[in-house]
Formats: C-alpha cells, structure tokens, sequence
C-alpha cells in the first residue's frame, strides 16, 4: 500500500506498457527536455534521500542512471518518437495508480492569466498583489510528532501564541496596507482573484513591459471552491459551471460576487519572477500539456504519468470532449488537488489556454512510471 491520508489511500499495482491505453501512439520524443528539468532537481540532493519523501517511488540514488541517461540523450536526443518511447521503456516498470481498489479520478486545468497593472496603485489600476508577509509563520507539525508527518500549520505570532492569519476577507479590507508589500496594482478583481487560483501569471503594464510573477506562500486559509458555492445556492447548474462561467456571474452581480468570492478565505502571496515561467512546486518552469498538478500527500514531484482522461474539444461546447492520452511529468500542486488519482492540467498562457483550462473537468486514470532498479523490495506497493 501507497501513503495514506483521511479515508484515502494510494495503491499501485504493476502492469505493462502494452496495456497503457494509446502509449504505442504518443508522442514521447517532446516530454524528455521536461523530465530533464525535474532530473535537475536532483542534482545536489543526497543519494539515500527519499523522492521527494515518498519511499515507494525510491531514493534518489535510485534515479541517478535514469536521470544521467536522459542527459546524454540530449545533444542527440530521439527526435522520433519510437526512440523516446524505447528510453522509457528501457528504465522504467508503469504501475497503475488507485485510491484503494478504483483507479478513476478527476482531471482538470490550470493556465497562467495575463492581467493587466502598474507600479503605482491610481486611475483603474487600484488591486494589489502582494509579496509574501514577514510575519507569515509556517510550522511543521511532524517535527512536534511523528504521526503529524506531512502536515503543516500557517499563520502569525501574536502575544507569543501562534494565531490564524487574515483571511482573504480582512486583506481585501486592508489588513496588509501600509507596509510595502505591493507589488503590482491590477485593473480587475475578478481577475486577480482567478491569479491567485492558478498560483502564478504575466502582468502588463503600462509601459508595455512584462511583469512574471509566481506563487510564494498562502495564508494558510483552506481552499474552498466557489463553483461549488454557485451550485449549493442554485445560481449555477452543476453541469454549467466552468472557469468561464463563474467569472461571467461573479461579474453579473458586483455586490453578491465580492461576498462569493471571500467565502474562499485561502490567500495568495506572490514573488516577482525572472527568465522562464511559470514556476511550479518543483522549482522547475512549466511546459504546456507536459506539466502536471498532483497531491503531493500521495504523489511525488518529478515522477513521470502517463494520463488517460479527455480534454475539451476546440470551438464546441463543455459537453464535447475528445481523448487525451499523453506523458505528463509530476511538477506542480494546487490546494484544490486533492486524491490520490487526481491530477490539473498546465494548458499554458494567456486566452486560449484559459479557454481549454476552464472548460477541462473529466473523469480519468493515470499510470506512474518508477525505475526498474526499485524493485519489489522497495515497497509493498509495488
């Protein structure tokens, strides 16, 4: 058996590339510069080190040659795809991922947003962005005790108690102003709001020039979905509700809308980014329809997925839909990824890549890939 968290569990069981729905087809040869960039992660860790915490996917040492092999592989990597495909079946065993006995889960999508901003907060341009508080407090809890492994507690130090941070609620009403933490003005609320959803995205100001900015912290607020809020009062249909259609009442109702949106007391901080983005979990850029968001409790970052699920089809309704079958890396995670089959999509940037991110919620499976060097012993699960 795999990690265990509430009621749920992951468990893997061993199978055969042959029987990967659509592997034979994929296209391999443009995921290996993406696992090259987890493989990077690697580098300086120690050999004996866990992946990412997570025994059953291994240690560290145990990924060395495969990560080394990839890396020769790319002055001349396999441009075609049987090559790629023969590098993944040479080093590593798939197993199919469950949570207990039943292998289906949720996919959907993420996107990087691009807003529009300034320097200075004045004229439509009076939303801010903020850096990460100095004051936020993040504690380990499985360093106070082993069975709070894995779980962390945020908040802030008052009166020597550590308390909760302000919820989106009392930051929205000025919690944080007076203390330089802005880093951007935005022109549309809705819009930020919807940032802090995705974790990361491009500014453009004024000027023209482009702003990056990247996850940096959460005031330690549970996510809570407001489409599920939209369906529990009725405003929206359940089989209506996508990205584009909560933005569209949200805006509908200015008054009801600001309420709906600070019932998700969970805040966002950010940090100004350099060079290539978005930046995930991993600390690696992401790479459209390559990435992939996981529950990191269950699911190790840098790990190879082969997905089965669907995705929306181009210019039809929500209901079309067509296969996606494809190579994902393990790269990212998100408050609203939770499970141990459950998986969000990196679609890319800017309006197209909102438009398939929004719409995309289907049922599917996935498959991790491990090194054949684990072995049986590593783990009961495997």
């Amino acid at each position: 058996s795999g990690p265990v968290h509430g009621r749920a569990q992951l468990i893997l069981e061993r199978t055969a590339f042959k029987d990967l729905p659509g592997w034979r087809s994929g296209r391999h040869a443009e995921v290996l510069p993406v696992f090259r960039k987890s493989c990077e992660r690697l580098h300086r860790q120690p050999d004996q080190r866990p992946i990412d915490g997570k025994r059953f996917a291994g240690r560290v040492a145990d990924w060395r040659a495969v990560c080394a092999e990839a890396a020769r592989l790319e002055d001349g990597r396999p441009r075609d795809n049987p090559g790629a495909r023969a590098f993944f079946e040479k080093w590593f065993i798939p197993y199919r991922a469950a949570d207990h006995d039943d292998p289906n889960g949720l996919f959907t999508g993420y996107y990087e947003p691009v807003l529009r901003g300034s320097r200075t907060r004045g004229g439509p341009y009076f939303h801010p962005l903020y850096n990460r508080p100095k004051d936020l407090v993040t504690v380990d809890l499985g360093q106070f005790q082993r069975d709070l492994r894995g779980r962390r507690i945020v908040g802030k130090v008052e009166g020597g108690k550590l308390r909760p941070y302000d919820d989106r609620a009392g930051i929205n009403a000025g919690a944080l102003e007076g203390r330089g933490l802005e880093i951007v003005w935005v022109d549309d609320p809705v819009a930020a709001f919807f940032l802090h959803v995705q974790g990361s995205g491009r500014v453009i100001l004024e000027d023209g020039t482009l702003l990056r900015i990247g996850y940096d912290g959460q005031n330690g607020h549970a996510y809570r979905s407001i489409g599920r809020e939209l369906i529990r009062t009725g405003a929206l249909a359940r089989e209506g509700v996508t990205l584009q259609s909560i933005r569209a009442w949200v805006k509908s109702h200015p008054k009801k809308g600001r309420a709906l949106l600070e019932k998700n007391r969970s805040y966002i901080f950010f940090r100004e980014i350099e060079g290539d983005g978005p930046i995930g979990a991993q600390g690696v850029a992401l790479t459209a329809l390559r990435s992939l968001a996981v529950d990191r409790r269950f699911i190790p970052l840098g790990v190879p997925l082969w997905l089965d699920t669907y995705a929306p089809a181009e210019g039809r309704s929500w209901r079309d839909r067509r296969p996606l079958r494809r190579l994902f890396i393990a790269q990212d995670t998100g408050g609203a990824i939770r499970g141990p089959v459950r998986g969000d999509i990196f679609w890319g940037t800017g309006d197209r890549a909102e438009a398939y991110a929004g719409r995309m919620k289907h049922p599917g499976a996935y498959y991790l890939l491990l090194p054949r060097s684990i072995g049986r012993a590593a783990s009961p699960a495997l």
